[in-house]
């Protein structure tokens, strides 16, 4: 009885913990429709998983890695707009996923849980994936972030500084494919870009140095996490989207009371 609340509750903490440091960087360098068409193709990945027989959370890490690369290989071509290429991407990995699906004949697939998340069906092996995948983001952006910063303040400048742009730019892509994928039991592949955009956005607001802001996003994951789960356990509510109306709710509160006092900070990457 202990791990059917114990274990949604780390999973979910244990995913705010690594989506808040990430997600400043998403609302800085507004990459959300970035995270939105990454989110779109983990379904693929789902669907390449039942279908190949292999480990679902591996599938899906493959494909968000391979659209990754995709898209900065079509970017350096300059074919379209960044824009474009990130909308045609999106549909098209979410329509090929479910039409994957629905050829895959005798495998039921709870497309439900995978949509919109599934966070009470946590099991060890999640816990696994969420805590050591989270591990290896922090390390990342722990050992990167000072040229995280640089290419996000002025591109051009830290180029001249010696910065490799181009690979700090895919190392972060991918630090963001790495979170969807071990976030999508928590909130689903609809919902995963909320889980790195909303918690940030709040803490934007409050913060006073990018480090602040990191942190901040973090604490305001895990209390919709937290507050989600409560919502959802009382009311018998769907768990992933009662976090983010959490989210939302909190992000709210911090608009209202920062206009009020008067105390809206937004120079943390300015």
């Amino acid at each position: 009885m202990m791990s059917l609340f114990l274990y949604p509750l780390l999973a979910g903490l244990g995913v705010a913990l690594v989506a808040g440091p990430l997600g400043t960087f998403v609302v800085w360098r507004r990459m959300a429709y970035f995270g939105e068409t990454l989110s779109h193709s983990a379904l693929l990945g789902v669907a390449f998983g039942f279908l190949l027989n292999v480990n679902v959370q591996v599938a899906v890490m493959v494909g968000c890695i391979v659209l990754s690369l995709l898209l900065v290989w079509l970017q350096q071509k300059r074919m379209m707009a960044t824009d474009t290429l990130l909308g045609i991407l999106a549909h098209s990995a979410l329509s090929l996923g479910l039409v994957v699906v629905s050829l895959l004949g005798a495998v039921r697939v709870d497309m439900m849980a995978y949509l919109f998340g599934d966070l009470l069906a946590v099991s060890q092996t999640d816990l696994f994936w969420i805590y050591g995948g989270g591990a290896c983001v922090l390390l990342l952006l722990a050992r990167f972030w000072s040229q995280f910063i640089s290419i996000t303040v002025h591109e051009e400048l830290a180029q001249v500084e010696g910065v490799p742009v181009e690979r700090m730019r895919l190392i972060l892509m991918l630090l963001i494919a790495l979170v969807i994928a071990v976030a999508m039991k928590i909130v689903g592949v609809l919902l995963i870009t909320s889980l790195l955009i909303i918690p940030a956005a709040t803490a934007q607001r409050i913060a006073r140095s990018p480090e602040q802001m990191a942190i901040g996003a973090s604490v305001m994951g895990m209390l919709s996490v937290t507050g989600g789960m409560w919502a959802s356990l009382k009311w018998d509510t769907p768990t992933g989207p009662s976090v983010v109306v959490c989210s939302a709710a909190l992000f709210l509160l911090v608009m209202s009371v920062s206009a009020l006092t008067g105390t809206n900070q937004r120079r943390q990457i300015s």
